[in-house]
């Protein structure tokens, strides 16, 4: 006797799929992150990064350009400044790397929605996320820099803000200093639950931020816990956080959709560069087919809950998703 139920009448051809899926992708789900470095004419790839490169001023309006002519509504920035020291001063110079960037892409490409990361670890000599004191990062100090850093981001035409360092109460310091500037209107996004991850290797390279001694541990959450992603999450958004952000995102999808069930808050995620350069380096080895794996890891961020994800695969799913 034949089964009256066949759900594989649903899956016979590619148009009956397409109609029952659950789960759709687009263009404007993600946000594409960049590197700025200072020079001129600097387009340097990054060797663990296969795509993503450092990029001067000039050539990130270009590449912004390009990001945004992909139908991909947004972009993360992040610097490289050429001088670092113990406090970290090119974050918050009005000058800066990423203050330039945010100029000439919203004089340039105005459609653009440009948000940058607000942490201290590309700029500081150490490679830690805020002020030193005996060895130990200190938290308080460093919210007040912080907080200047994206006022200096605020001014210079930044739409959002991103926190990443996992200071305790950066989101409060942030946003009531954003306030007292004038820019009440400007969206936070926090990085609520980022963990002490393995897979941002490639990204300490990218940005020159890999920790000349200890690791962050003691500020970036252990992953072994999903309860405390939820505290984290509440906590930022009775700070005042606009979007939370789940941080791996791969390895975290339990976490993203315990967010998503628990908060009527947008959820982002990000998918690090370690998940998109194990990607690409199976994908080189001949071992995975690179389109498919990469649609099926950004789907699945999707099918947990995230309503934005942050990827380097950004232009390569957009390219895909647009045939």
């Amino acid at each position: 006797m034949f089964p009256s139920h066949r759900p594989r009448r649903l899956r016979k051809t590619e148009i009956i799929r397409r109609m029952v899926r659950e789960t759709s992708l687009s263009p404007d789900d993600f946000i594409y992150p960049l590197f700025v470095t200072f020079g001129k004419k600097v387009r340097k790839e990054i060797k663990s990064m296969p795509g993503c490169f450092q990029e001067s001023v000039d050539m990130i309006v270009r590449h912004a350009r390009e990001v945004y002519s992909l139908g991909i509504p947004s972009v993360l920035l992040f610097g490289i400044p050429e001088q670092k020291d113990e406090i970290g001063s090119g974050a918050y110079d009005p000058h800066g790397v990423v203050q330039k960037a945010i100029r000439e892409i919203k004089n340039k490409v105005p459609e653009l929605y440009v948000i940058t990361d607000v942490c201290m670890c590309e700029y500081t000599s150490h490679g830690h996320c805020g002020i030193i004191e005996s060895g130990d990062v200190k938290n308080d100090a460093t919210l007040e820099l912080l907080a200047k850093e994206a006022v200096s981001h605020a001014k210079a035409g930044a739409d959002m803000v991103a926190p990443s360092d996992m200071m305790d109460g950066r989101v409060g310091a942030i946003r009531a200093a954003l306030d007292g500037e004038g820019f009440s209107e400007t969206p936070i996004m926090s990085y609520a639950a980022k963990y002490a991850s393995a897979f941002y290797g490639p990204f300490r390279e990218a940005a020159e931020s890999t920790p000349q001694f200890g690791d962050r541990r003691s500020y970036q959450m252990d992953p072994a816990n999903r309860r405390e992603a939820l505290r984290e999450v509440a906590l930022d958004i009775d700070e005042g956080a606009d979007i939370v952000m789940v941080k791996p995102a791969m390895t975290y999808l339990d976490v993203i959709s315990d967010v998503r069930e628990n908060f009527a808050l947008p959820v982002a995620a990000y998918n690090v560069s370690g998940e998109y350069s194990v990607i690409k380096a199976a994908a080189k080895l001949g071992w995975i087919d690179e389109t498919r794996a990469m649609l099926e890891v950004l789907t699945s961020i999707k099918r947990a809950g995230a309503d934005i994800i942050l990827t380097y695969f950004a232009k390569e799913a957009a390219k895909a998703l647009n045939k």
